[in-house]
């Protein structure tokens, strides 16, 4: 698929997924908004049913429009989605309920879950019990990845560790003399994401760019996702006083890419790439761009919007970010893959199918690794950066 076939198929697929998103509300799907969806004519008819579990909008709003848009192409009437709590981490019970609830409907061949948060091992665990006949695709998985590999069936998220590099990389480039890297403890936690900010510690420091670790609220704690945006919105312009207009900023939250994009937007520093890289990750609500029903997925049109109003504010070369969505590539290609591979059609083992089939949703070239080469299914990947 070309790159241009590739906006103009995902638009219309954004389009109509927008409507559903507006139909089924805040990340709830109800009876209700399964009854409004059923009368959108699939574009791809199947012969079994789809489980989807995602976060919600003000979780991730990229994942969920991802669950809306395999919905708008397989209908309905043959897709069960669910949310997972924003609460996540104290709620894991209810991810566990909800995940073995969409196993229970016996015309699920396939649940994908993206992202695959704490409790996601034990559902799937779970799920093998009763039903091992279910191809589950895990997307940005949380937990332990030895154990995601053994787990899943295929395991699909952006390469940390490379980024850990490749996001100092875009720094370098950028010309900072600063990169500060926003976290906290649950996050420091998880063993992908601690290896990846001590290699951006280390490529800091062979660029020649001094590394800050800065501990910010966890959003999940007791002041919710506000405390932890406002704390970014007033710490990012006493991290630019004190290091200089050449600061770039980094977080491993999605909730704090849209306060981080604003505040530097006005007040100066650099974005290299945000924790989950996407045009649509914070970038449209924090520049404050409505995107129209009908260019909704054209990411054509969203770079070159994003780009616009960053050029208007004179910020032009200070943002970065991979051109499509990566957790929505990902969630909409391990379906396609899994759908035909519980058709006979595809092979999701075979690391060459997988590749492929994440290439025709993104629309440009990846690279694609194994995290264990000689065991499971889980895959690493990247996309090149574009520069707003």
């Amino acid at each position: 698929m070309s790159r241009g076939s590739f906006f103009a198929s995902i638009a219309l697929v954004g389009a109509t997924a927008l409507t559903l998103l507006a139909l089924a509300g805040c990340g709830k799907t109800d009876g209700t908004a399964k009854a409004q969806t059923s009368a959108v004519k699939p574009q791809v008819a199947i012969p079994f049913k789809i489980g989807i579990m995602t976060g919600t909008v003000s979780q991730g709003e990229d994942e969920f429009r991802a669950g809306q848009m395999v919905v708008a192409k397989y209908g309905a009437d043959h897709v069960k989605m669910v949310t997972y709590p924003d609460n996540f981490m104290q709620e894991q019970e209810t991810v566990i309920s909800q995940l073995v609830g969409l196993s229970s409907d016996p015309d699920v061949k396939v649940i994908v879950v993206g992202q695959a948060v704490p409790g996601t091992v034990a559902a799937v665990r779970k799920i093998r019990e009763k039903r091992p006949d279910i191809l589950i695709g895990m997307i940005e998985a949380h937990e332990d990845p030895d154990i995601v590999n053994a787990t899943a069936d295929i395991s699909i998220q952006p390469d940390q560790l490379a980024r850990g590099r490749t996001i100092v990389d875009v720094a370098h480039k950028m010309g900072v003399t600063d990169l500060v890297h926003y976290s906290f403890p649950r996050h420091m936690s998880m063993e992908l994401l601690a290896r990846r900010r001590d290699i951006m510690k280390q490529a800091c420091a062979a660029d020649g760019i001094k590394f800050h670790f800065v501990t910010a609220p966890d959003p999940m704690g007791e002041g919710g996702l506000p405390a932890t945006q406002q704390f970014v919105m007033e710490d990012v312009p006493r991290e630019l006083k004190q290091y200089g207009p050449k600061t770039a900023f980094f977080s491993t939250n999605c909730g704090m890419m849209d306060p981080m994009i604003r505040t530097v937007l006005n007040g100066g520093g650099y974005v290299p790439e945000q924790c989950c890289p996407s045009p649509t990750h914070g970038y449209p609500t924090a520049l404050g761009i409505a995107i129209p029903p009908d260019k909704a997925g054209d990411f054509a049109y969203i770079n070159a919007e994003n780009k616009r109003v960053i050029a208007e504010h004179h910020m032009t070369g200070h943002f970065a970010t991979w051109p499509v969505p990566e957790v929505m590539l990902s969630i909409r290609a391990v379906t396609d893959l899994l759908v035909d591979a519980a058709e006979k059609k595809a092979n999701y083992k075979d690391p060459a199918t997988v590749k492929a089939s994440m290439e025709e949703h993104a629309g440009v070239p990846i690279t694609l690794t194994k995290y264990d080469e000689k065991k499971g299914n889980s895959y690493l990947f990247l996309v090149s950066n574009i520069y707003y």
